[in-house]
């Protein structure tokens, strides 16, 4: 089974989004025509779903500014504006992307102590999500992951997806994602090659 895992690819991480990646809605082309291809089995989307007042808001720490450097759950934080709360049209799905067409949703984010970048996972490796449960159930054998943000949620996403799901090729679809930083992407992607994910072109999924 082939799969293809849409992170976050919400308005909160789109242009005019409380925390928007520049170009972010340049992925949903992508993942469209990713889809409308046909070449995968299943397609699943991860979800930022943040209750209000969530732990890695600067506006819950006083004195924090978004982007500031803090602590959450034990491990550093960066500070961010509040964004992705649950029922807001801020966490809603980017309104171009074929929703019709996605098998599985993830939500993630939920606990306020921690922040949870993966979809497999909270960033203090102690709750999963069950997404690696539910994708062993599929027998999938090749996972494609794509989305936003290259340097946070796709690269902590692809990263467990290798480590937690032993056997199934995992690779990244590199004009599927856009980063935060320049150089966050570019250390993003050192990371999963050497973690052994492929990074390729969409043309080549």
């Amino acid at each position: 089974m082939k799969a293809l895992l849409l992170v976050d690819i919400q308005n909160g991480f789109c242009p005019g989004g409380n925390l928007a990646v520049e170009d972010g809605n340049a992925v949903v082309t992508v993942a469209n025509h990713l889809i409308e291809k046909g070449d995968y089995d299943l397609v699943i989307a991860s979800q930022d779903w943040h209750p209000p007042g969530h732990g890695s808001f600067a506006s819950a720490h006083p004195g924090k500014a978004p982007f500031d450097m803090g602590e959450l759950a034990g491990k550093p934080q960066v500070m961010w504006p509040d964004h992705c709360i649950q029922n807001t049209p801020d966490a809603a799905f980017h309104p171009d992307l074929r929703t019709d067409a996605i098998d599985y949703v993830q939500r993630k984010g939920m606990d306020p102590m921690v922040d949870s970048y993966s979809a497999f996972r909270d960033n203090d490796r102690s709750a999963r999500t069950g997404l690696d449960d539910w994708m062993r159930a599929q027998d999938i054998d090749t996972l494609d992951v794509m989305g936003l943000a290259t340097d946070f949620c796709v690269k902590f996403t692809a990263l467990d997806a290798r480590e937690m799901l032993p056997g199934v090729t995992v690779r990244l679809i590199a004009d599927g994602c856009r980063g935060i930083s320049a150089d966050g992407v570019a250390e993003a992607l050192t990371a999963l090659r050497q973690a052994g994910i492929a990074v390729i072109d969409s043309k080549d999924a």
